[in-house]
């Protein structure tokens, strides 16, 4: 079973940084792709940043280009998302996801989410 602990969220004023942390735990074997999606209150979930695994390339959203940075962690299995310059639109719940997990159970393609941690950006 694979386990997501997000940290990092909570409440900042536009123009100021945050970071979210993201470890998963479990009997993983490897993990294809990491990434960070968010959900504002009343849209749907979208994507904010993808990782590869071995972090050589990465995938953003239009919206988050240049003032968020997404890297793999020193940790095994962790990933972060630098949040700079952030914006009142920025405000969501950002989810931690895995996709490609290869367990000690076999291979799931199917995403391994996160609880969410909830970033709140005031103007």
């Amino acid at each position: 079973q694979v386990q997501l602990v997000e940290s990092g969220g909570g409440l900042v004023q536009a123009g100021e940084s945050l970071r979210l942390s993201c470890t998963a735990s479990g009997s993983i074997l490897s993990i294809n792709t990491m990434g960070w999606y968010r959900q504002a209150p009343g849209k749907q979930r979208e994507l904010v940043a993808i990782i590869s695994r071995g972090g050589d390339s990465t995938n953003y959203a239009d919206s988050v280009k240049g003032r968020f940075t997404i890297s793999r962690g020193d940790a095994e299995y962790t990933v972060h998302l630098q949040m700079d310059r952030l914006k009142s639109e920025d405000t969501a719940v950002y989810y931690c996801s895995l996709v490609g997990v290869t367990t000690t159970a076999g291979f799931f393609s199917l995403p391994y989410w996160g609880k969410g941690t909830l970033v709140t950006v005031s103007s």
